[in-house]
């Protein structure tokens, strides 16, 4: 455990910064497999709608720093390819 005051206050930070990440990373698989489920059940405008739902939460990630902004541009691209792929 920390002593000093500073290293205490940063320890807090800390737990709060990670909580927080932890359930912005946790919305965006839940969104990602609300996508994945409507294309394995071949409802293409349930996967659109759920694609654009994923990309809101992607880019509020990729600008809070939760994750790195190439990393939701993969996402993204994945996802939109999926639904291109199914709907062909």
């Amino acid at each position: 455990m920390p002593i000093k005051q500073s290293a205490i206050k940063e320890l807090r930070k800390t737990k709060k910064r990670t909580s927080r990440n932890r359930s912005t990373k946790s919305n965006i698989k839940d969104a990602l497999k609300k996508v994945t489920k409507a294309l394995q059940s071949k409802n293409i405008e349930a996967a659109r709608a759920a694609a654009i739902e994923a990309v809101k939460i992607l880019d509020k990630a990729a600008a809070r720093h939760v994750i790195h902004h190439n990393k939701a541009a993969r996402k993204k691209s994945r996802v939109f390819a999926a639904i291109k792929k199914a709907g062909a």
